[in-house]
């Protein structure tokens, strides 16, 4: 990764290869794709050639995350983890 040039690694996040396209021209080290299926991601994956490492989010399941691994992004977030997961009160009190 080019992190190592700035010291900093910079995220930018796509909804479109035309996104990617950008995010690749403004240097962006790590690309999210966000919300893209399957045959998208694969394309992303051409397109970038390793020159950026590649997220993908959105849609992520127990039944699409064996696919959505195959079209060879580095990492997969899984938002539900956060966003879906059901509060609990738990108290402290002595």
């Amino acid at each position: 990764m080019r992190q190592a040039n700035r010291g900093l690694a910079i995220e930018v996040e796509a909804q479109s290869l035309e996104e990617v396209d950008a995010a690749l021209e403004a240097g962006a080290d790590i690309i999210l794709l966000d919300n893209m299926d399957v045959k998208r991601l694969r394309t992303a994956v051409k397109i970038v050639r390793r020159r950026a490492k590649l997220e993908a989010s959105g849609g992520v399941n127990l039944k699409t995350v064996r696919a959505i691994a195959k079209t060879g992004v580095d990492f997969i977030s899984v938002g539900a983890l956060t966003h879906s997961a059901r509060a609990v009160d738990i108290g402290l009190d002595f």
